[in-house]
């Protein structure tokens, strides 16, 4: 996301000749929207985005169990 909103602002400065930026070449201001095309091909590929969901699946899931337990009262944690 981060080489998305870099590229995005380096797009619109060579657009509006504002700053050094309008004096570098287009393939120096593009390289960080290649970038990011490449990080999200690999992402893909290698099954991050795929990971991430589920862990983020998983704990919505735990605290909508914790929530359940804690609203009957069942205790989630022994004391020892």
């Amino acid at each position: 996301m981060y080489l998305l909103l870099i590229g995005i602002v380096l797009l619109a400065m060579k657009y509006l000749e504002f700053g050094p930026v309008a004096m570098w070449d287009w393939w120096l201001v593009l390289t960080p929207l290649g970038l990011a095309v490449l990080w999200w091909w690999w992402a893909d590929w290698s099954g991050y985005t795929k990971k991430k969901a589920v862990e983020k699946e998983n704990k919505r899931k735990q605290a909508r169990i914790d929530k359940s337990r804690e609203a009957l009262g069942i205790n989630t944690k022994r004391k020892r």
